[in-house]
């Protein structure tokens, strides 16, 4: 059996373009066999036979589907093919223009077998093409056509093996990336918190203080473990709601429509991007209004967080700028349009607007 199923779709499909050019080429050369055959009963027999192997082929090329797996459970069953062939060989001579259907077999062999089993029926049908008197050329081409279905079937191996190693890299590379964006929006915060409120503590010396300070320490803990288990599960379960995300978040939260419970990968994706355009207002806005707006319509997710501080700079900084960075990829992931920019009206401020299509998510 193939070992990928990638393979399996792409030898079938070869496969049935091998029979494609058979039924091609089997009106075309029957013509010109036909008149130069005997008339009577030599007539009859090569209509007879093109007809026979035109009828089996055209079988074997709209099936091939249900077909060709029995042909990788048992090799025996493409000596009937070579069968064909050999009839249509026998009535119309090798050196008529439907010797040229001979190749069929053998290329069919090397695509579907490989080298062994192409050496197999190629040899045989060269010693078959050779008995009937099909000349020192068809026979060559009888072995050319197993060994160039043999050289297909490993060039196409080769090309899958190599997209499944860069496939793996490149989902290695998004998967270190997802982590980063992960740790950067969740653990790496919390345990920031964690630090400066054990600081705090150390600091401190009043009983009630301590108390209080220890309280915030074991809280970001919990957090901090609870975000932890999250990235290394990762569930993958039922539908979550989204507004008890959005509201547990340090903004005034507005919502219009009804907003849809959305699968849990593209819940965190936009809980973060709103959570991270949320800490920067509180980071670096100097805002006195955080306003967190949700809109949802029969096919659009628009999440914005605005504020009335100082605005962005008139350019990002190129490196160590991750929060904006993880926010455009976490965006691109979930095929969500991103928008980051002044406020609309014209006032003060910074406007972050996510707009998330709902097809194909619900």
């Amino acid at each position: 059996m193939f070992p990928e199923r990638l393979e399996a779709n792409a030898l079938q499909a070869l496969c049935r373009q091998v029979l494609a050019v058979r039924l091609v080429m089997i009106p075309l050369g029957a013509p010109l066999a036909l008149g130069r055959t005997a008339p009577g009963a030599p007539t009859y027999l090569v209509a007879a036979s093109v007809a026979l192997t035109f009828l089996l082929s055209y079988a074997l090329f709209r099936d091939w589907e249900r077909l060709g797996p029995l042909l990788l459970r048992h090799r025996w069953l493409l000596a009937a093919d070579m069968a064909m062939g050999a009839l249509l060989l026998v009535t119309a001579t090798p050196s008529s223009p439907l010797g040229l259907v001979a190749l069929g077999t053998p290329l069919l062999s090397g695509l579907v077998y490989g080298w062994r089993g192409s050496a197999v029926f190629a040899a045989a049908q060269t010693v078959l093409v050779a008995a009937l008197g099909g000349g020192l050329v068809l026979s060559f081409l009888c072995v050319l056509s197993g060994a160039a279905g043999s050289s297909v079937r490993d060039l196409l191996f080769r090309l899958s093996e190599t997209r499944a190693r860069l496939t793996a890299a490149e989902a290695v590379r998004e998967e270190r990336e997802r982590l980063a964006r992960e740790m950067h929006d969740s653990v790496s915060k919390t345990l920031h918190g964690l630090a400066l409120a054990a600081d705090a503590l150390a600091r401190t010396s009043d009983p009630a203080a301590v108390r209080a300070q220890a309280e915030q320490v074991a809280l970001a803990a919990r957090r901090a473990v609870g975000e932890s288990r999250a990235l290394l599960t990762d569930l993958r379960a039922e539908p979550v709601p989204l507004l008890p995300a959005l509201h547990a978040l340090d903004a005034q939260v507005r919502v219009t429509g009804a907003v849809p419970a959305l699968p849990p990968s593209v819940a965190r994706h936009v809980v973060a991007v709103a959570a991270e355009a949320v800490e920067n207002v509180r980071r670096h806005a100097e805002a006195s209004e955080t306003l967190l707006t949700v809109s949802a319509t029969g096919t659009h997710l628009t999440v914005s967080v605005e504020d009335d501080g100082r605005g962005l700079p008139a350019q990002l900084p190129s490196a160590g700028h991750y929060g904006v960075r993880g926010m455009r990829e976490r965006a691109a992931a979930i095929g969500a349009a991103l928008s980051l920019g002044p406020r609309p009206s014209g006032r003060p401020g910074t406007r972050v607007r996510l707009s998330l299509p709902l097809e194909g998510i619900r």
